[in-house]
């Protein structure tokens, strides 16, 4: 199991990767975080000895094949907790973010699926940002309609 500290690390790492193979500064992932630079090697490590990053020293991390699927299912959850706090418990959109951050950690996937299904499955989140689905496949982001 991983704390949250962790998980927030992938997500960051995946966000900052994007969509290509190349590898995260800790500098960059340090300044994304709010936090110092000896911070992040430490974590990095740890992350690194678990098999979820690869990290070299001086040239960046990047996630593994175990550290993605990880990734994705904590991001499906912030944004199936954010879609729901703004359809069903009429939360401002631009005020979920905070609360997903809390939440994420701490619910299931059989949870995150009973959410996606409440919700008819939906494709993106308020911020128009794609949900991964339940196989963590990702659709490309959607512009959000004003």
């Amino acid at each position: 199991m991983l704390s949250a500290i962790m998980e927030d690390y992938l997500k960051s790492i995946y966000y900052l990767q994007g969509e290509t193979d190349e590898r995260v500064r800790t500098s960059t992932l340090a300044e994304h975080m709010g936090v110092e630079q000896p911070s992040v090697t430490s974590m990095v490590k740890k992350l690194a000895k678990r098999d979820f990053v690869h990290y070299e020293p001086y040239k960046g991390v990047v996630l593994t094949d175990t550290g993605i699927p990880v990734a994705l299912e904590i991001i499906r959850h912030h944004r199936l907790i954010e879609r729901y706090l703004t359809e069903r418990l009429e939360y401002d959109w631009a005020e979920v973010h905070d609360e997903a951050d809390r939440l994420e950690h701490h619910i299931s996937n059989q949870f995150a699926d009973r959410i996606a299904e409440q919700l008819g499955n939906p494709a993106v989140d308020p911020h128009g940002d794609p949900i991964p689905t339940a196989d963590l496949d990702v659709s490309p982001p959607h512009p959000v309609k004003t």
